[in-house]
């Protein structure tokens, strides 16, 4: 007989509320200083998040599903194997609509190029997160089909 598969408990934890909780057999996510892959037993961690693509895999009963979630920022803490990510904001792939993040994708770009002729460096920064945080979202849509 096999082992069993060892798990642990993800929780997306936003200011709106809980948006995701299942077990996984590992997650992966980007950090602010790179990539980083958390499995059961890890040793406690956290770390600040970048906006990114969150990839939770699940068990071997779920057919190994991959859920695909978009954060825009926020912490990943791991202990006790119990992965928490609090995010400034986040969505389930399957969430995404993607025509309104395509639009977020226009409306950043043209205020980029704005902010760029106009010589304005806080605008410049506000369009810049802007559009990695669009075109992160229409990433994880199409990451997940």
């Amino acid at each position: 007989m096999a082992d069993p598969e060892k798990l642990f408990m993800v929780n997306v934890v936003t200011p709106d509320g809980l948006i995701f909780s299942h077990h996984s057999s590992i997650v992966e996510m980007r950090a602010i200083d790179g990539q980083r892959s958390v499995m059961y037993n890890h040793l406690p961690i956290l770390t600040p998040l970048a906006i990114g693509e969150i990839k939770v895999k699940r068990s071997r009963e779920m057919n190994n599903i991959v859920n695909h979630i978009a954060v825009s920022g926020g912490y990943f803490e791991f202990s006790n194997n119990v992965a928490t990510i609090i995010a400034d904001s986040a969505e389930r792939a399957g969430n995404i609509d993607v025509s309104r993040a395509k639009a977020a994708r226009e409306r950043a770009q043209n205020a980029l190029k704005k902010a760029q002729a106009a010589h304005d460096q806080r605008s410049l920064e506000r369009a810049q997160v802007a559009l990695r945080r669009a075109v992160n979202r229409i990433s994880v849509y199409n990451s997940d089909k």
